[in-house]
């Protein structure tokens, strides 16, 4: 095979449709348009969701949800993520250098998922009911 003999193959490339030129063409008068309506005029599609002055189903259904803002900004750490870490004293600033938490949040939660085997102290980390116990049984302290 030569790159110069490579052709596409039998019916794979065909001539563009020449609509709206004349009787001949077999597409001339309407351009496969058809007669009158709004699909056969100008820009005659109307923009996306539009149901032709029906109130649009999007705007019929009701809202629904809510995305918290907060919690754009609020990390969630693991008990499993405390064991892994070198520092015995912990707070938001040395969770964000150890890399642990994104640098853009503003506050953290511990919560009880994984298990912890070392003493640790937390400054200003609120944490559940589960999570303060076990780091208590383990010898730590946590100081909201």
């Amino acid at each position: 095979m030569k790159l110069n003999t490579i052709k596409p193959a039998k019916g794979a490339k065909t001539a563009r449709f020449r609509v709206a030129r004349g009787i001949g063409s077999g597409m001339g008068k309407t351009a496969g348009r058809g007669h009158k309506g709004q699909r056969a005029r100008k820009g005659g599609r109307g923009k996306l969701g539009f149901e032709g002055g029906q109130m649009p189903i999007q705007r019929r259904l009701p809202k629904r949800g809510f995305n918290s803002a907060i919690a754009r900004t609020t990390a969630e750490i693991n008990l499993s993520d405390l064991n892994k870490m070198k520092a015995t004293e912990i707070d938001l600033a040395v969770l964000k250098a150890e890399n642990v938490i994104r640098h853009d949040m503003l506050s953290v939660k511990l919560i009880k998922s994984g298990s912890i085997t070392r003493k640790v102290v937390l400054k200003g980390i609120p944490a559940t009911k589960g999570a303060r116990e076990a780091v208590t049984a383990a010898g730590g302290s946590v100081g909201e």
